[in-house]
């Protein structure tokens, strides 16, 4: 948890860049150029994520089994072995979004101006694979610092130098293709920073060990054992990735069905597009807690303590639907400011697709959680059985509903919301399998549920009673009661959860400088469970 908070705080640094990057390049951009952006970096997100991740949580495990029995030259020998099998794996998968760029954009995602921007993506993928082992050794080590500041500063060059590209090249005269590449090209300017950082970073606080032939596995041993535990976890999560690739194509093709022209087509997904930015909103504040958790319930099972491995994952849980739960049911409660203020002149549909994909986001998040778990518990290849089933289910809604003219563009969080919460109810009876200790639904979800429904009412009537007395026509009235609804809604969460005893003191204890903030906030220990 100490870990997980360290890289909390990366992520709210990261979010607000992110922001900073997204917000204005869709509206530079606008609904049919951002969705020409986004279906380009859905491809990178299949590639980025088959190269990175499960194989840097197999690397951190394999570390945090070593560090538990305080193997160091086996640590080292792993690493070196993990950096030649992800620079292989990143220029086999570079190569083929550089030549094989026209036939992605053509043939798979059907938008022939994205071939520029899936070539400008193809340096990205070498470089965020070589960084992926860097952080999974410091990881495995229970080191999140290094992560935080390496994210933070991906991010930061991401955004200086893909908004000044794609601004530069629009004031230029250049077509919306071109700008969408330039925006593109910022991602591996930012993944050239990040692993100077990590190589740096490496050399001083990690000094190489001596490793003796012998002493060790063989590099072909542990190589098998990364793709063992890593591809599973690559091909279960990529599924996702390739669920969001294929969005563009089964939207628009469902809408033409529906009777939309390709313009109207294209514009519906690029309003879905900027929405699906905020759905990820929440599933990015837990992603820290998957990666902390790995290496924790890893070590725990390497040592032999069960016991703290079966706590871990259930305070893990808890801890996650205390964070997710009211991101999403705030996003649903307040999604017509929350478009509106910052995506101006945007589709009408935004307000209504949002406050249903953010009930979805709770599940996805619900989802992230519960694989975590099952891959540190060596179940790594049930959550592709359960990401499958989900794909399927919600790929089978969206055609069938999309193509219903009075639905329309509505279908698709509708599909997203039933494959997570397929997802998330098969995850939990595998769950159920490899832990001899349940986690008590009541207990995880329960609680944090309540206190999410009285924070969003309170949200929901702030905001009505501002708009009535001072007025929604003007962007920064929105705004102003957007802002008063938030507030309010924070304040009847924190004050929820502590009476409600969601979150407990020895939770406050697992953060940095939690102890004393529980102290303050008068945090009551747990309560005895029935």
């Amino acid at each position: 948890m100490h870990g997980a908070a360290i890289l909390t705080i990366g992520v709210m640094i990261m979010k607000v860049l992110g922001a900073i990057y997204k917000v204005p390049l869709a509206n530079i951009l606008g609904d049919y150029g951002y969705g020409l952006f986004l279906a380009t970096y859905n491809v990178y997100n299949i590639f980025f994520t088959l190269s990175t991740a499960g194989l840097p949580v197999a690397l951190s495990r394999l570390i945090a089994e070593a560090d538990a029995n305080g193997l160091e030259a086996r640590k080292e020998k792993t690493f070196r072995t993990a950096i030649g099998t992800f620079a292989g794996i990143g220029i086999l998968f570079s190569l083929i979004l550089f030549f094989g760029n026209e036939w992605l954009a053509e043939v798979y995602l059907r938008k022939p101006d994205a071939a520029l921007s899936v070539r400008a993506m193809a340096p990205a993928i070498l470089l965020v694979c070589l960084v992926s082992a860097y952080r999974g050794y410091c990881q495995g080590n229970g080191n999140m610092i290094p992560t935080t500041v390496d994210e933070v500063l991906e991010v930061l060059f991401k955004v200086i130098s893909g908004l000044t590209l794609a601004g530069a090249l629009v004031k230029a005269g250049h077509g919306l293709p071109v700008a969408s590449a330039g925006a593109i090209l910022g991602v591996s300017i930012g993944s050239v920073v990040s692993l100077g950082y990590m190589i740096v970073y490496k050399k001083r606080n990690y000094p190489s060990v001596r490793v003796r032939q012998g002493k060790t596995e063989s590099t072909g041993k542990i190589i098998g054992e990364i793709l063992r535990i890593g591809i599973p976890i690559s091909l279960g999560a990529s599924i996702m990735a390739i669920l969001s690739s294929l969005d563009p194509g089964i939207c628009e093709s469902r809408l033409a069905t529906a009777g939309f022209s390709k313009y109207d087509a294209g514009v519906l997904y690029g309003v879905y597009a900027k929405v699906q930015t905020l759905f990820n909103l929440p599933a990015a504040f837990m992603t820290p807690l998957t990666i902390a958790i790995v290496p924790a319930v890893a070590g725990a099972m390497a040592r032999g303590n069960k016991a703290e491995a079966e706590k871990t994952s259930e305070d893990a849980m808890r801890i996650a639907s205390v964070i997710s739960m009211p991101m999403g049911i705030g996003l649903a409660v307040l999604s017509e400011p929350i478009v509106n203020v910052l995506y101006p002149n945007s589709n009408a549909a935004g307000p209504k697709l949002l406050s249903i994909m953010g009930i979805a986001s709770f599940f996805i998040c619900l989802v992230l959680m519960e694989n975590a778990i099952l891959q540190a518990s060596g179940k790594e290849r049930l959550p592709m059985v359960a990401l499958v089933s989900g794909s399927v289910l919600k790929i089978v809604i969206n055609w069938i509903i999309i193509a219903i003219p009075s639905v329309n563009i509505y279908g698709a969080p509708i599909g997203t919301l039933f494959g997570y919460c397929c997802m998330a109810l098969l995850d939990y009876v595998f769950i159920r399998t490899a832990l001899k200790e349940n986690p008590h639904l009541g207990k995880v979800l329960g609680r944090p549920l309540v206190c999410s429904l009285l924070m969003g009412g309170a949200a929901y009537g702030v905001y009505a009673l501002c708009s009535r007395v001072l007025g929604t026509a003007d962007r920064l009235m929105m705004l102003i009661c957007m802002v008063l609804a938030v507030g309010t809604g924070v304040v009847v969460y924190g004050i929820a959860v502590i009476f409600s005893r969601a979150i407990t003191s020895e939770d406050m204890k697992l953060i940095p400088g939690g102890e004393k903030i529980g102290r303050l906030l008068h945090v009551k220990p747990a309560g005895r469970e029935g």
